[in-house]
């Protein structure tokens, strides 16, 4: 079997395991959010320091959230939402916030100090900042996703009805619904509002592939998108808006930037990989691409949006999660955290002996701290330099 087929065959196995999530509307977000560096997982931490391994300083913070906890970055605060509602915790870990609420299975997703939860094939969204929560919705159907642009505008992706008919409604910052848009055709993953509040853009998946609609100006009612971009026979991962107004698009093969009128251009192909992660919210892009059939053996590549390379380190270990903030990358491999620069160079890490059973998750902060959390698990780490 030549290079090309094996991407083409992967590909394939994609949109067919997606396809047949999808038919289960509440599952669509989990099994994009697998492939992504938001939630990666896949397999238990035993034990992260050993004894005689020198390691970090660690503050440990206690929630009382319940299951499936997840968590975001408030700028000078860590958000935290679970099976039984949110909290709001400060670096050293004293709450200032908290709600209670179920959720089965909840997703945030943070800019700058306020931040967005929802529950996954539930109804509950939540828009909150450090001291409060601003909106709160109850939604009819099932919440695939939701986003938040920087002006604390956001839009949940909604299915509905037998057909699973895919809804997008933008709100703004107060929670007054502002725009709707019902899919005719495909099944909705997601949706992205851009910088500037005026323009909105739906990832959805097609029987062919993926499709990216555009929606500009969102205060006037439309039939039909202003602008298209089709993807047959490539599965779509993610997309964000650029503050200049372009897209950026990550799929199973590419890098793609796409302009305000559809167009496209592939910034960086990686068609002979598999991508086992990436990060897109930090003015620069990581991606964790692993070489097909070799265990997990790779590389991490970052990039500036025009595709520029900043940096490139080869892996062999198995990485359970990364993340970005400021100028830097945290990576958690399955026997330690890393916090590069954002060129990938190696930054040390200041500590003393550390346990840190159960780990499965890394989400980086500012002043280049990252907190590292599992089932029973959070603990802040910080780089020598910020001792």
């Amino acid at each position: 079997m030549n290079g090309e087929e094996k991407p083409k065959r992967n590909i394939r196995r994609s949109l067919s395991i997606v396809f047949s999530l999808l038919v289960f509307a509440a599952l669509a977000y989990i099994a994009v959010s697998l492939i992504t560096g938001r939630s990666i997982g896949f397999s238990r931490l035993t034990d992260i320091f050993t004894p005689r391994r020198p390691v970090l300083i660690a503050e440990e913070f206690y929630f009382n959230i319940g299951r499936n906890r997840i968590f975001a970055d408030l700028g000078d605060a860590i958000a935290a939402a679970g099976t039984l509602g949110i909290q709001v915790l400060d670096y050293e870990g004293n709450e200032s916030f908290g709600a209670s609420f179920r959720m089965s299975q909840p997703s945030i997703r943070g800019f700058g100090n306020r931040a967005i939860v929802f529950d996954i094939g539930g109804s509950a969204v939540r828009a909150f900042d450090r001291s409060r929560i601003i909106t709160s919705l109850d939604i009819n159907g099932a919440v695939i996703s939701a986003s938040m642009n920087q002006n604390g505008w956001f839009c949940v992706s909604t299915q509905e009805g037998v057909s699973y008919r895919g809804i997008v409604t933008v709100y703004d910052n107060t929670g007054k619904g502002m725009y709707k848009v019902s899919m005719g055709s495909g099944y909705v993953l997601s949706a992205e509002l851009s910088h500037d509040n005026r323009a909105l853009a739906i990832l959805n998946l097609t029987e062919t592939g993926s499709r990216i609609a555009f929606y500009k100006g969102i205060d006037t009612p439309k039939d039909e998108p202003d602008a298209v971009y089709e993807s047959p026979g490539l599965l779509i991962l993610d997309i964000r808006y650029l503050p200049g107004g372009d897209m950026l698009a990550i799929s199973t093969d590419s890098l793609i930037l796409i302009d305000k009128n559809g167009s496209a251009k592939e910034l960086y192909s990686y068609p002979d990989k598999r991508i086992g992660g990436y990060t897109l919210d930090s003015g620069f892009i990581t991606l964790y691409l692993l070489d097909f059939g070799v265990g997990h053996q790779g590389r991490i590549v970052s990039l500036l949006a025009d595709g520029s390379l900043l940096g490139e380190v080869l892996t062999d270990r198995e990485i359970l999660s990364i993340s970005s903030g400021d100028d830097y990358i945290c990576i958690l491999y399955n026997d330690r955290p890393v916090i590069f620069s954002k060129e990938l160079e190696e930054l040390p890490l200041a500590g003393e002996q550390l346990s840190s059973a159960g780990a499965s998750r890394i989400l980086a902060f500012g002043n280049d701290m990252a907190l590292i959390t599992g089932d029973h698990i959070a603990l802040m780490i910080t780089t020598e330099s910020e001792r």
